[in-house]
């Protein structure tokens, strides 16, 4: 054996908590800015395209880098592992706040939204279309082209297989060609 390693059954219980508590410690503050500067804005809009309320997506954010930086994480964790266990810990506290509330309203629409909403962009028509599908479709479509995810990572974000991703990627955008139809959009003709 080399003399550097050490076998973890050659030392008592206490020293290895030791060592384990050397490697968990927590983020220094100028780590920790780096971090949120990097993540707060793309993680806010993921929040804020899969709750009904601002309000709730920002309570959210902030609850996630909380727990985030209670989390005993290890020292050596590069920032996309960073980035991905943030957005397990926002995921997670959706379904939980979700789960308490037996009917979400998807829309908060006022007449002001409604007015604007006969001379919509192609941004608002997408996001009335977001808004009519199912929470777990706008988070894959959302993970998967705005934030750019990888299969993995968004199996690991949302708690699913990776081999599920793709399937599940291609029913919500199947879903949403058929909201956008709903909606009177027709598919372009090349």
């Amino acid at each position: 054996m080399d003399a550097g390693m050490i076998d973890a059954g050659m030392i008592d219980a206490g020293t290895q908590t030791d060592l384990a508590a050397s490697e968990a410690r927590p983020m220094d503050e100028e780590t920790f800015y780096l971090l949120y500067h990097r993540t707060a804005a793309p993680l806010r809009r993921y929040l804020r395209r899969i709750l009904p309320e601002p309000s709730l997506a920002d309570d959210l954010l902030q609850e996630s880098y909380l727990r985030f930086l209670g989390a005993k994480l290890s020292r050596g964790m590069c920032e996309e592992h960073q980035k991905n266990y943030l957005f397990r810990i926002a995921t997670n506290l959706v379904r939980d706040h979700l789960s308490k509330r037996q009917t979400v309203p998807l829309t908060t629409e006022t007449s002001s939204t409604e007015r604007l909403a006969q001379r919509v962009d192609r941004q608002e028509d997408l996001r009335r279309a977001m808004e009519k599908m199912k929470p777990r479709e706008r988070q894959i479509l959302w993970l998967a082209y705005v934030e750019q995810f990888n299969h993995n990572e968004i199996a690991a974000i949302v708690g699913a297989k990776a081999q599920s991703i793709r399937p599940m990627l291609w029913r919500a955008r199947a879903n949403l060609a058929d909201v956008l139809r709903g909606l009177g959009f027709r598919e372009a003709k090349l």
